[in-house]
């Protein structure tokens, strides 16, 4: 998806994106406090912001994207202690930190640079932190009902894809005979 593209992606469309994770928009009739939901509504738009999170990998200079996750560890950081203990939010956001955690601790910063082969293990390992912070931002805008910038839609999960017609499967083994 290009930068040019601008498309926003809205929160319970995303749902079907989710598997396996407990979200609190299944069954379950849920309003979440409006001061939460603009909260992450910042946050939202604070990751759009960030190059870190989309920006082209080979346009990624190393110190800077360890400079960038390590910025967003502390505003995640802070964000958690202004928030509940049982704040759905701040769940999401201490997955989203310890994901900025297990990034820095892979990645410390070498005295010669991000060159090679340290930049191998630092595009891998961003790409696993994308990944969990795709996750992470789909559980929030789907729990709190947000649009979510289409600069982050490259990290969010993929589209479930469509089951086989099981019918046809069993036709086309019934006519081939044994």
């Amino acid at each position: 998806m290009s930068k040019s593209r601008k498309i926003k992606l809205k929160g319970r469309e995303l749902a079907a994106r989710l598997t396996g994770i407990p979200t609190p928009v299944g069954g379950i009739s849920w309003k979440p406090p409006v001061d939460e939901r603009r909260k992450a509504q910042r946050l939202l738009t604070y990751f759009a912001g960030q190059q870190a999170l989309h920006y082209p990998y080979d346009r990624g200079i190393g110190s800077f994207v360890v400079q960038s996750i390590l910025d967003i560890r502390e505003r995640l950081t802070r964000d958690i202690e202004a928030l509940s203990v049982d704040s759905i939010l701040r769940q999401i956001l201490i997955g989203m930190q310890a994901a900025c955690r297990k990034f820095l601790d892979e990645n410390q910063s070498p005295s010669a640079g991000y060159g090679w082969p340290y930049e191998a293990q630092l595009y891998c390992t961003l790409g696993e932190l994308r990944a969990l912070f795709g996750i992470h931002i789909t559980r929030m805008a789907c729990a709190y009902d947000l649009k979510i910038d289409g600069c982050l839609g490259e990290i969010l999960p993929p589209e479930p894809e469509q089951e086989p017609n099981k019918s046809h499967e069993t036709n086309s083994r019934d006519s081939n005979g044994p």
